[in-house]
């Protein structure tokens, strides 16, 4: 029923789109809030000791540990990985046991507020005053909205056992010990967890405290990595370039692009605004919404994807989302105090995912309707006089039927194409890996004699495309094998036609013939078939890359936000994103490009 009326109402389909979009964005703009706001804090508490220390110094010792910080990143965290755990135990261990000191120092009597008793009494004395604390309060659970966004590094069993038994324990005792230190000591709000700390132990805190939270920054920009990354998979993000840095653990990745960029956002918000309050106002509303909107899109998991009843999911919103809404109301007030902060960054993302998103999908509209059959180029061989040179073309394309409109406006122009043409179609679906056995599906392009094949290759939105070494010869080899079986796949796997080519899957194991031609190096003795002997002289004597470069123009008729989208930005973001050469590590000298302009 959801899933018919998303289909019949686009508007809703486009709404829920953007509340994704917000939410994603909002959790990027943790990957900017969170550095800047965990640095900063804990560089200040040097100015409990040193007391005549300049702010500009805590600002400037800020920044250089953020620059070092993002500088470090394309190194990886497996690098210093194996530091992090011990920082961080010994930072829970230090709080937790700077807790328990102060707890039984000044009032041994704080476990009551363990009692919710006390949440309501404190509501209910102070009125709106109390519900305005909130927007501070929720700074208490900042860092849970990006606890599982590190799955890439983590299982989901190990996260919830670690939080469950050693964090959530050390940070309940480490709020306790610091309400029972204000609780003798009114007066000393600012930088109360510092000035609750032991004169003895205070600089070894400090530099441990320092150190976590660089660890913690190191996991929101990881974090931000791995989710960019999956929106340039789902077409929601422009390319970009993404560098594995780890060969044991496939999760850990670099974005050059998105590193230095959040490296300058968070500079500019310590030169800025040098302020933790106003800092941790705007992180507040930023986390409050990344919450509720998982919880919001929750609901249609549990009913979709967990096929839960409905009344239980409607619960779980009612119960979670309400909660998390009181905090979100508190977070607004501070919106004229740095609350607008991740506002305008997420208006910006957003604008910028959603509009790629739409122009993504209008360029994949626009080829599939302007897709011509194969028999209509070759009917028109005669006329445009077109002739087989030696080789291969890889025609890049994003359909899956049909020849698209760019290959027919280059063989109008320029009326000859190699010996073996591949429509080369590279789909990212919406699973996070793809086995290898079934990452390529091979099909037959009109009859024999013409050579022409369709292939297309299949990757998951967390792997990446452009780590697939040794591309061609791979590719050679899945089409050789299915020539050599062709005859079998046709009999069992044949589906439906259309413009005159079919697409054979081949789910039977074929494995047997792909490996004794990568045994073999693909040797002629083990290929029964003339056509597969005539596909390996055409890899010898080169492979071509084709590829149509779609330039979008809106309609002169669209209204002015529409041409500014189109026009502008979208143009803008497709001149300067990764091209699909660079992710297949194309040679430039084996790369043809075709243009095309298409109006929207």
């Amino acid at each position: 029923m959801i899933k018919g009326f998303f289909s019949k109402h686009p508007r809703f389909k486009k709404g829920l789109l953007i509340l994704v979009l917000l939410g994603t964005c909002m959790a990027i703009g943790d990957g900017v809030l969170t550095p800047t706001i965990s640095v900063l804090s804990a560089v200040s508490g040097v100015r409990v000791k040193i007391t005549g220390l300049h702010e500009n110094y805590v600002v400037m010792i800020s920044c250089i540990i953020l620059v070092v910080l993002f500088s470090l990143q394309h190194h990886g965290t497996h690098r210093v990985g194996f530091m992090f755990a011990p920082i961080v135990i010994a930072w829970l261990l230090c709080v937790s046991g700077i807790g328990i000191y102060n707890i039984c120092r000044w009032n041994p009597g704080i476990f009551c507020a363990l009692s919710p008793y006390y949440m309501y009494r404190f509501l209910k004395s102070t009125g709106i005053e109390g519900w305005k604390s909130l927007g501070g309060v929720v700074l208490c659970i900042t860092g849970s909205e990006t606890m599982f966004a590190n799955l890439g590094h983590f299982s989901p069993r190990s996260i919830k056992i670690a939080f469950a038994c050693l964090v959530y324990p050390c940070l309940v005792l480490a709020y306790m010990g610091e309400a029972a230190f204000l609780s003798k000591h009114h007066y000393d709000i600012q930088q109360s967890f510092y000035k609750a700390i032991p004169e003895a132990v205070f600089w070894p805190v400090f530099v441990v405290a320092t150190l976590a939270a660089v660890v913690g920054s190191q996991a929101v920009i990881s974090a931000t990595f791995s989710m960019i990354s999956q929106c340039c998979a789902l077409s929601c993000f422009p390319r970009v370039k993404i560098v594995h840095t780890s060969n044991q653990i496939h999760g850990q990745i670099y974005i050059p692009e998105v590193n230095w960029s959040l490296m300058c956002l968070c500079l500019a918000l310590t030169i800025g605004l040098r302020d933790t309050n106003v800092i941790g106002h705007a992180y507040g509303l930023a986390v409050t919404i990344v919450i509720f909107t998982t919880t919001f899109l929750m609901l249609m998991v549990i009913i979709i994807v967990w096929k839960k009843k409905t009344i239980s999911a409607i619960a779980f919103l009612i119960f979670f989302g309400s909660i998390e809404l009181l905090y979100i109301s508190a977070s607004f007030v501070k919106i004229p105090e740095g609350g607008w902060i991740p506002l305008v960054l997420s208006m910006i993302f957003v604008s910028m995912m959603y509009v790629w998103n739409y122009g993504t999908l209008k360029k994949h509209e626009f080829a599939l309707e302007n897709k011509v059959s194969v028999q209509r180029i070759l009917d028109l061989g005669p006329n445009l006089g077109i002739v087989r040179v030696p080789g291969i073309g890889l025609v890049y394309a994003d359909l899956v039927t049909g020849i698209p409109a760019v290959f027919g406006h280059f063989a109008t122009n320029l009326p000859a194409f190699h010996q073996v043409l591949v429509f080369l179609c590279i789909k990212s679906v919406q699973v996070p890996y793809i086995s290898e056995d079934e990452r390529f599906l091979v099909g037959r392009i009109g009859p024999k004699d013409f050579h022409m094949f369709r292939c297309i290759v299949r990757y998951g939105y967390k792997e990446l495309q452009q780590d697939d070494h040794d591309f061609e010869s791979r590719l050679v080899s899945k089409i050789i094998a299915f020539v050599e079986m062709e005859d079998l796949l046709i009999q069992n796997h044949r589906q439906s036609c259309e413009y005159g080519d079919c697409i054979y899957s081949p789910v039977l194991d074929s494995r047997n013939v792909l490996v004794k031609l990568d045994s073999f190096g693909i040797e002629e003795g083990f290929l029964h078939k003339e056509e597969s002997l005539d596909i390996l002289k055409a890899k010898d004597s080169g492979v071509v890359y084709i590829l149509g470069r779609s330039i979008a123009k809106a309609k002169k008729s669209s209204s002015l936000i529409k041409k500014f989208a189109i026009n502008v930005i979208y143009a803008f973001l497709s001149k300067n994103c990764r091209e699909p050469d660079v992710l297949l590590k194309v040679p430039h000298s084996l790369f043809l490009e075709v243009g095309m302009v298409y109006y929207v």
